[in-house]
């Protein structure tokens, strides 16, 4: 089944991830499928959880921190900057300690733990992460292209969910338990209990927000992702193993992109010795990603004779990717 067959079968799935190692071309696959999915009629928007993104590259436009930028009829695209969403973490928490406990100023103590905090290797992907929850939950769109971060971090990305919701899960119980003590005191001491649990209520909301994150990330009707690799020993072997560490977090992989490919007549014409070479052992490996993943390769895209940036480009990447 093509790439595009993928699509045309399953019009359901409407949350799209391209995901691999750094450099085999997810941002421009994301950026082409994108492109040809507007030009379908469909509203679609493009966005980043890559601190190091790209798209703004492609597009030749400035959309860092800008929200959902329009790049042309029923085509948005977004980058989303972790550092802006971090600095609104801090004044949401200063804002709900200073409504809960009545201070009219943030103590020195706590705010230095909110600075420590925020200081914390895993808080920009947090916030990167808390942001496509933002996203997705709105809705505006008919489709949602993710643009992930290379392997290792994507992993980490689409664990975050699972993570989250078993440490919502123990903090949520936690505060379960206390609300009890709390209220047997209260009792005891013949004491008005607080009509509603702030903190406790707020947990709630977190753990919503997550779970229903979770259900798009695992949502096998209604999410596609597909690995994008190159004919080489090395990223043949990483992406195999991506791709069975990703289905213990049950993503739902659809298939395997196969991008910068050499064309076979070049063989046969007036080129280097190295060439040849090359074109030689590409040929054993498009083999082995075959044996390899088998009828989960959808595509085949060749090496281009320049960088895939500006719409035009995108537009001709499309039509190899899709058919058109």
């Amino acid at each position: 089944m093509s790439l595009k067959e993928t699509f045309e079968r399953n019009k359901e799935r409407r949350y799209i991830m391209f995901g691999g190692k750094g450099g085999l071309g997810k941002t421009t696959f994301s950026a082409a499928t994108a492109y040809w999915l507007a030009k379908q009629g469909h509203k679609v928007l493009v966005f980043s959880v890559d601190p190091q993104a790209s798209l703004s590259d492609i597009f030749q436009q400035d959309i860092f921190g800008k929200g959902a930028v329009k790049i042309m009829d029923n085509l948005y695209a977004q980058e989303i900057d972790a550092d802006s969403h971090i600095r609104e973490y801090q004044n949401e928490i200063r804002k709900k300690i200073l409504d809960m406990y009545g201070f009219e100023q943030i103590p020195e103590e706590i705010e230095n733990y909110i600075q420590a905090a925020s200081a914390e290797p895993a808080m920009e992907e947090s916030a990167i992460f808390d942001a496509v929850v933002d996203i997705v939950v709105k809705g505006d769109y008919d489709y949602y292209i993710y643009d992930l971060v290379p392997l290792g971090h994507a992993l980490y990305y689409l664990s975050m969910a699972k993570v989250y919701d078993e440490w919502i899960n123990r903090i949520t119980k936690l505060r379960e338990e206390m609300r009890e003590y709390e209220e047997m005191v209260a009792r005891i001491k013949r004491e008005k209990v607080a009509e509603e649990d702030q903190i406790l209520h707020e947990l709630q909301y977190i753990k919503k927000r997550i779970n229903l994150s979770s259900a798009i990330l695992t949502d096998r009707d209604k999410t596609a992702f597909f690995f994008v690799l190159v004919p080489e020993e090395m990223i043949i072997i990483d992406t195999k193993n991506a791709a069975e560490l990703f289905a213990k977090f049950d993503v739902p992989i659809v298939g395997y992109v196969v991008n910068r490919v050499l064309p076979e007549e070049l063989a046969t014409q007036d080129i280097p010795p190295y060439l040849k070479n090359r074109i030689k052992m590409q040929a054993h490996y498009l083999d082995k990603s075959r044996q390899t993943f088998g009828d989960k390769v959808v595509g085949y895209v060749p090496e281009l004779e320049r960088d895939v940036t500006g719409l035009p480009m995108i537009e001709k990447l499309a039509k190899i990717m899709y058919g058109d």
